[in-house]
């Protein structure tokens, strides 16, 4: 690209508005599934090739390590590879550690990777014997506290006035906040809010220090706006000095990390602090079907948030959403389970599959389904993938072997290196044997991948030096079993949200009106996670056998065909009820209950008549459409669809839309087609 003009091309006329709009502050609120990484990496490149600020002078901000890498790599693409993209604690880090030896002196402190450790000590000087988890919760505490500026001293106060539930008395933990940093002073160590306070202090305190940073620094934007706490606007606001050459990115629909101190009023309230701000809106979602933006949309409008976005679905028609109760718990699994191989069966990659829930104590019950089914999953934010130890142990083995690499084929070396750790030709069974399996199984599909493109061992290990540095794991073959707060930012072609309960979602800790617009929040992030097909399901009771008295969550009040009233008790022998009008078999006329026998209108097991000719003139119709458009074939029309076309062989638009899954959409733009296709 040697024109800026060049970077605006292909963007549609929301994103243009973003990247043309290059100076001043610069308000974008980016609805899920809308491309805003696009126009903000379009935007900072147009900036940089027209000339209006130089890339050395742009700091972009992200909230992960991953995310900062993916800016990095788009820019470079787009022709700007100088923009500093990085997290909040990295380019604070970056600072202190630069200025700490001029301005302070001596040895730099020690940075904490995780608060437990100090912690634990400081529960054994107040002689306290708390377990692992409720450790993990006071920490969480610590840090809410931190980054919400609030001391030890005022700790008591401010949980009581921001209704939080600490695991243990308010009292006791403002007593461990204080020996926490006690202990961390004396140390000379830094947990990752104090680097936040420090580089603020220093550039206050040294304006020789702010000058310095000011003058490198004059071009910032900050995704994932509406997840910025008080010490991160503290700390942005120092970087500015009162300038205002600020891009801000966010959706006030995905405000979910309240409880960590994050604060949406920043993006909401954007245009106050900033009056003559430009605020552009970004809608057309280009990820989710119509069928799973329309239900996006109805859960966040039935909210009282006078913030919201209200999507518009840019992708072709898909399967509508479906609601299913199971009598218990591990049936729900069991359900989940069997859907999950129908669509593995299909052909949708294992890969391309989640399962969501509201809290990671619900993922068992599926993984135990998920390996009696032989089916592999993974679960997200448990390990991070280069931190595996079958992984680290590959990487340095890699590593030394490509200090001395004989020039053999890349795929060959490292498959052959990776069989003495446990490749195997075919995975194992399941548990953690095939979880070792399938990060081996990432690490040698990757060099495939780069060895297509000429790579060698040398600059394949440095490929995975780098993605370990970007927390940029290779896609590992499985099911994601992840929580709805781990899924945010993430995309999958099928998604299960399970559980969906009232006291699970919204959780029965959240009291107040706030807490539970959050939850709502929660579940829409859950919702627009998925490209197709969606489900979403509950069990009436935890155990086999026990009281059925749970109900659907209220959110999905008037969503599923009925209200959120306490369920009937179902038949012993009922293990589910699809929430959908009965569909009769136009053979035998049995009620079909499987969404693909409905959408055939036939039983699996009653015969078939249909045209092959006619449905391999589909095949070859959809598989030429799907490449032109730059679709997945699926998108165009599943195997299930086009069979049912076969059958039915319509000669009227009215004939074609009665095929369930086929609306106006599907008629707009493909209907002519199969019309002459049924007609030949």
């Amino acid at each position: 690209m040697n024109n800026a003009d060049d970077v605006l091309i292909g963007l549609d006329p929301e994103q243009r508005a973003v990247a043309e709009a290059v100076r001043g502050p610069v308000c974008v609120l980016a609805g899920a599934g809308t491309g805003k990484t696009r126009a903000i990496t379009h935007r900072i490149a147009y900036a940089v090739r027209s000339g209006v600020v130089d890339a050395q002078s742009v700091l972009a901000v992200t909230f992960t390590t991953r995310a900062a890498g993916e800016l990095r790599q788009r820019l470079r693409a787009l022709g700007a590879p100088g923009v500093q993209a990085r997290t909040f604690h990295a380019a604070a880090l970056r600072q202190l550690t630069y200025f700490w030896p001029r301005v302070i002196g001596g040895d730099a402190p020690s940075i904490i990777e995780s608060k437990l450790p100090v912690l634990v000590e400081a529960c054994r000087l107040l002689r306290r014997t708390p377990d692992r988890s409720e450790l993990r919760d006071i920490a969480a505490e610590v840090e809410w506290a931190k980054v919400t500026q609030i001391g030890p001293e005022d700790y008591v106060p401010a949980a009581a006035k921001h209704h939080r539930t600490p695991p243990i008395p308010a009292e006791e933990v403002a007593r461990l906040y204080d020996a926490y940093e006690r202990i961390r002073r004396e140390r000379h160590l830094v947990d990752f809010e104090t680097i936040l306070e420090l580089t603020a202090a220093v550039m206050t305190e040294h304006q020789e220090v702010a000058a310095q940073i000011r003058q490198q620094y004059r071009y910032f934007v900050v995704d994932e706006y509406q997840d910025v706490n008080p010490l991160q606007k503290l700390l942005l606001d120092t970087w500015l000095g009162g300038r205002d050459d600020l891009c801000v990115v966010g959706d006030p629909n995905q405000t979910i990390y309240s409880f960590t101190g994050a604060s949406p009023r920043y993006l909401t309230g954007f245009g106050v602090e900033h009056p003559d701000a430009a605020v552009i809106k970004l809608v057309r979602d280009y990820r989710s079907t119509p069928q799973v933006v329309d239900l996006a949309n109805l859960v966040i409008a039935k909210g009282k948030s006078p913030h919201r976005l209200e999507l518009v679905a840019q992708r072709p028609e898909g399967p509508k959403p479906s609601f299913a109760d199971y009598d218990d718990e591990p049936a729900e699994a069991a359900g989940v389970a069997r859907a999950v191989r129908k669509l593995l069966d299909k052909g949708v990659p294992s890969r391309e599959i989640a399962i969501l829930f509201r809290v990671n104590s619900q993922s068992e019950a599926y993984e135990e389904a998920l390996s009696k089914a032989d089916i592999p999953y993974i679960l997200r934010g448990a390990e991070r993938f280069f931190e595996r130890p079958e992984v680290r142990q590959a990487v340095v083995l890699l590593r030394g072997a490509a200090r001395s690499a004989a020039g053999e084929p890349l795929a060959s070396e490292v498959h052959q290196i990776l069989a003495g750790i446990g490749l195997t030709p075919s995975p194992p069974g399941g548990g953690k044997a095939r979880e070792k399996w399938e990060s081996l199984k990432a690490l040698a599909d990757l060099a495939e991948d780069l060895a297509a493109d000429g790579a060698d061992l040398p600059a394949y290990v440095a490929e995975l030096e780098r993605r370990a540095s970007e927390q940029h794991a290779p896609p590992v073959e499985g099911v994601t079993l992840a929580s709805l707060h781990a899924a945010k930012g993430l995309e999958w072609d099928a998604v299960f949200l399970v559980g969906v309960t009232d006291g699970m979602l919204p959780i029965i800790y959240a009291e107040t009106p706030e807490q539970i617009e959050e939850e709502r929040r929660l579940l829409y992030v859950g919702v627009t996670r998925a490209r197709e097909h969606l489900s979403v399901s509950w069990a009436l009771a935890r155990a086999p056998g026990g009281r059925k008295g749970r109900r659907p969550s209220r959110f999905l009040d008037g969503l599923t065909g009925r209200a959120s009233s306490p369920p009937r008790v179902a038949p012993a022998n009922r293990e589910r009820r699809q929430v959908a009008a009965p569909v009769s078999c136009r053979v035998c006329a049995k009620t079909l209950v499987a969404a693909a026998e409905q959408k055939l209108g036939r039983c699996s097991t009653c015969p078939a008549d249909y045209d092959e000719a006619l449905l391999e003139r589909l095949k070859v119709w959809r598989t030429a459409t799907a490449k032109e458009a730059k679709l997945p074939p699926y998108v165009i029309f599943t195997d299930v669809t086009l069979q049912a076309i076969a059958e039915r062989a319509p000669a009227t638009e009215q004939e074609l839309r009665s095929i369930a899954g086929i609306g106006k959409v599907k008629i707009d733009r493909y209907g002519e087609a199969v019309l002459a296709l049924c007609r030949e």
